[in-house]
């Protein structure tokens, strides 16, 4: 059944901005959500990104506010990060056009104008308050927020708020709001944790779950296994064969977004990165310059991923497989949204296959391992059981798979380890102990140790006759006789 914002009888000049902004019929979280919090229930919704969310809570908000008119800041709403802060407070510039409604968000990073811009909202009283929990404790604490009359509470993205750490900033913010409120928590997954926080802060809260952790069917998900060493060829290929007309390319390790930004330049490619090293001025004029398709790649964390609300991402790249499996359904919904289709592909390397297994147990399906382009030889074979029991470390420790070199241009050392981990495996299967010596090896290399006296290190086998050796080495003269066909050198007797 088709559900259209005319359905809800909502305020007339709300609807009038609802329209237009393009807002047609209503998302299923929208169609169930906001009948809820127009009848001032508490809320828990959980749905994957991309399904409207923020405009589930937004709309039914601002339609009360416009109603009612107060003369107060009336809803706090509560992020994680200033990029989703920021998207917020633009979505209800959009809304509130023709309802006279006001909004400030309030984050850190800026300068001391903006703190002042932000004390003036906060004084005056906007009707929205959009914050991160850091920067609002900051202003509270210094005695000029008023929030004793609150009316709505909205926890937005409530899951990496408590990742983050967020916790205690939270519980202390709500400590100084009244009782008696509306309070929503919308959520991309519903953890014990989360669930355990609402219980806290909610009061009989009717629930709404839809597809929890399952990305968009129109997700073209892709897997290629590979060494680090060939993630970015792979990259090079896919962004000079695929129909990439935008991506973001999602990274773990913060210290990787630079790096990844200089390789991708150095192919020639329009990319830049945004990072918590960056300030916020910078991170926002990188964001535009993604949104009007000036840049081709895009590079983030999963933090600042929070907030990157861009249409018409074609490709979301996974440089590697995130720790949790429900940041991965997180990182690819960032395509593919409003009915459009898009591509994921992720890279995975030996020691995170086994994140790869917790991933598709999570979505109930088995994502196809492509081969790699032609030229790069082979990646890991596909065995998270035995790369968790070597930690990691079969043949791919040394970035190298059968036909291509292993980093660095070390040849020799994957061969010598697995020829190592050959002869093992070989004396495994005769039922010999690891340490056991090949037949014809001498009596006295095979004689036990002597047991260690207290006090003493325990000396390895064969060590006292090593240690015997160095020692008549060391008593040789310096002047020894030269190697026949070789000539005698003016240091050889202050070499040693």
């Amino acid at each position: 059944m088709n559900v259209t914002f005319d359905d809800f009888n909502l305020q007339p000049d709300l609807l009038e901005g609802i329209r237009s902004m393009g807002y047609k019929q209503a998302t299923p979280i929208q169609a169930q959500a906001i009948p809820h919090i127009l009848e001032a229930k508490d809320l828990i919704a959980c749905a994957q990104t991309g399904t409207g969310k923020t405009a589930a809570f937004l709309v039914p908000t601002l339609s009360k506010i416009s109603e009612a008119r107060f003369d107060f800041t009336s809803t706090l709403v509560l992020v994680p990060t200033r990029e989703l802060a920021k998207q917020i407070d633009d979505q209800v510039e959009g809304l509130s056009y023709f309802t006279g409604a006001t909004s400030i968000a309030i984050y850190g990073g800026n300068n001391a104008q903006n703190w002042d811009q932000q004390k003036k909202a906060l004084t005056s009283g906007a009707d929205i308050i959009i914050a991160t929990p850091g920067r609002l404790i900051a202003h509270m604490q210094m005695g000029y927020v008023k929030l004793d009359k609150l009316k709505y509470l909205i926890l937005d993205e409530a899951d990496k708020m408590l990742d983050m750490g967020f916790m205690d900033d939270l519980m202390k913010i709500i400590s100084q709001l009244p009782k008696e409120r509306q309070t929503l928590l919308f959520s991309a997954t519903m953890p014990p944790k989360i669930r355990q926080f609402a219980k806290q802060i909610l009061q009989e809260p009717e629930e709404i779950s839809l597809s929890i952790s399952k990305p968009a069917a129109n997700i073209d998900q892709q897997i290629y296994l590979v060494y680090d060493n060939q993630k970015l060829k792979v990259l090079q290929h896919i962004l000079k064969d695929a129909e990439v007309q935008s991506m973001i390319l999602f990274t773990s390790r913060k210290n990787a977004v630079n790096e990844i930004v200089r390789s991708l330049q150095k192919m020639g490619f329009e990319a830049e990165g945004i990072s918590s090293d960056r300030t916020q001025e910078e991170r926002e004029a990188t964001l535009q310059r993604f949104r009007n398709k000036q840049l081709q790649v895009l590079v983030a964390t999963d933090v600042m991923s929070r907030g990157i609300d861009v249409e018409g991402i074609s490709h979301v790249v996974n440089f590697d497989v995130p720790q949790d499996a429900e940041d991965y359904v997180h990182r690819i919904g960032r395509t593919a949204r409003a009915a459009t289709s898009g591509t994921a592909i992720t890279f995975v390397n030996e020691q995170d296959q086994e994140r790869l297994v917790k991933i598709e147990k999570l979505i109930e399906r088995e994502l196809p391992k492509l081969p790699l382009p032609a030229g790069l030889g082979e990646g890991p074979a596909f065995d998270p059981v035995g790369n968790s029991r070597r930690g990691g470390r079969g043949r791919g420790a040394s970035s190298h798979g059968k036909g291509s070199r292993p980093a660095g241009g070390e040849r020799g050392e994957g061969r010598r380890r697995e020829g190592g981990a050959s002869r093992d495996r070989d004396r495994r299967r005769e039922g010999k102990p690891r340490g056991e010596k090949p037949a014809g090896a001498s009596p006295e290399a095979a004689a036990p140790r002597p047991p260690r006296q207290e006090g003493q290190p325990q000396a390895t086998q064969g060590q006292s006759e090593e240690v015997k050796r160095k020692k008549k080495r060391r008593k040789k003269p310096a002047n020894r006789k030269p190697a026949e066909g070789s000539q005698p050198t003016a240091t050889s007797t202050s070499a040693e």
